[in-house]
């Protein structure tokens, strides 16, 4: 009965996401470099080869930070398999996201998007907003909000964009 039900909620979720951004899905992923929480600028292309799973987020977003410890799980496990997760801020004050990815022992790359360059380049509509890249630098799935269980949407395309 929960994999009806989760396999029912992911279709309507996929079916809904795709409606609403299918003009972007399998186009190149818009290239950009961004200082990132240790310092160093990231590059997404210099990332091509892995699966990227790109998340915009605010500290003053709830489901954001509810969502936070879930994409560190995704990290963590598929790491080894060629799979990242880049989150990327989109406040000007990036204390208080600082504060909340030490508070939650984030250990995946936080990126400053504090003029929102890179959010308008991915026509960012809602927060969260999480797109997931191919092995190939295409974007394949665009999700809008986080509700809890979203997070075994995003495992099973993962796992898809592995095995390609």
């Amino acid at each position: 009965m929960k994999l009806l039900l989760a396999t029912t909620l992911y279709c309507l979720l996929s079916l809904t996401t795709f409606n609403l951004q299918a003009s972007e899905i399998d186009k190149a992923a818009p290239n950009f470099t961004l200082k990132s929480n240790s310092g160093k600028n990231i590059r997404l292309s210099e990332l091509k080869g892995q699966v990227v799973l790109i998340n915009f987020w605010a500290s003053w977003c709830g489901p954001c930070r509810q969502e936070m410890p879930k994409l560190q799980e995704l990290h963590n496990k598929y790491q080894k398999l060629g799979f990242t997760v880049l989150g990327i801020n989109v406040e000007k004050d990036a204390s208080k996201a600082n504060q909340i990815v030490a508070k939650g022992g984030i250990s995946f790359p936080i990126l400053y998007d504090s003029e929102n360059t890179v959010s308008k380049l991915y026509n960012v509509s809602a927060m969260p907003s999480t797109v997931i890249v191919g092995r190939d630098g295409k974007q394949r799935y665009i999700h809008l909000g986080y509700k809890p269980g979203y997070e075994d949407i995003y495992a099973a395309d993962i796992k898809r964009l592995i095995r390609e």
